[in-house]
């Protein structure tokens, strides 16, 4: 079973993502700002962009920023190829039991790229998911290029992320317009996107416990310092969050360079497990 046509569709065993991808298939080659498609299927904007971001981890759309909105658009070569997926079996001489959905199957030539590579998704972890989580979540999307989709949570999360770390990624060019402070209960049961690596930011890791978010992900610790115990001046405060920023940036440039095709699970395990225990100070 191909594990990418299972992701996209899995991805749109919900009410709301199924219903967006329609309204997304619709407007194409035009797209639809995130406001708008809240509005269309009736869901909070923080939820819709929830599951908005299912879809592109699916492959299913791609989002583009203008100015301060974001804009989203099918990607219809996707969604051919999971009707591909779906028809092949009757469609391979026996064109008639699918009828008009031949017209959507590409041509031979067409076919090189039937289905996309996903990329690795990664969640952090920590207690409060307002700094250390949030400033990874935020690096990843930047230095994976694509290539990995970062999420964070916490086991007790805040009420939003502190004022001061959103402010510093600002200011470092991060868009922030999606980060927030979540329970790690938003990654569990069958409609939460599946995780390759589950990675723990907080400074003591020991006794906290995960919960199930699958048999297949590979986890690992990076302790890292809180910013809420940060003292000092405001301008000790930034210099002090700057060094932490570096810190999980360093970590997660050798994290995305490791070489994943020639790696196995366990080898994957102690690479990851040596990026926590050596990478302790900003470069």
């Amino acid at each position: 079973m191909d594990p990418v046509a299972l992701d996209r569709l899995g991805s749109l065993a919900q009410p709301t993502r199924l219903a967006a991808l329609r309204h997304l298939l619709a407007a194409h080659p035009g797209c639809l700002p995130a406001g708008e498609l809240a509005r269309a299927c009736d869901t909070p904007h923080n939820t819709m962009s929830t599951h908005l971001g299912v879809l592109i981890r699916a492959g299913l759309a791609h989002v583009e920023r203008a100015g301060r909105t974001m804009n989203y658009r099918a990607d219809v070569k996707a969604y051919r190829s999971l009707v591909t997926f779906l028809a092949h079996d009757c469609c391979n001489g026996r064109p008639d039991l699918c009828g008009d959905i031949t017209r959507l199957i590409p041509k031979d030539d067409d076919q090189t790229e039937r289905f996309m590579t996903p990329a690795f998704n990664v969640l952090f972890l920590c207690t409060r998911n307002s700094a250390r989580s949030i400033i990874a979540e935020a690096l990843l999307e930047r230095i994976g290029k694509g290539r990995f989709n970062a999420w964070s949570a916490g086991s007790e999360p805040a009420d939003a992320p502190m004022p001061e770390v959103m402010d510093r990624l600002t200011q470092l060019g991060h868009d922030v317009s999606r980060l927030r402070s979540k329970s790690w209960n938003e990654f569990t049961g069958p409609s939460a996107p599946r995780m390759d690596f589950v990675i723990a930011l907080c400074d003591s890791p020991q006794g906290q416990v995960c919960p199930d978010l699958g048999e297949k992900y590979v986890n690992a610790a990076w302790p890292l310092p809180d910013p809420a115990d940060f003292k000092g001046s405001p301008a000790e405060r930034v210099t002090l969050l700057n060094e932490l920023y570096a810190m999980v940036r360093r970590r997660l440039e050798i994290f995305t360079s490791l070489p994943f095709a020639s790696l196995d699970r366990l080898a994957l395990k102690k690479r990851l497990d040596e990026i926590g225990d050596t990478v302790r100070t900003a470069p």
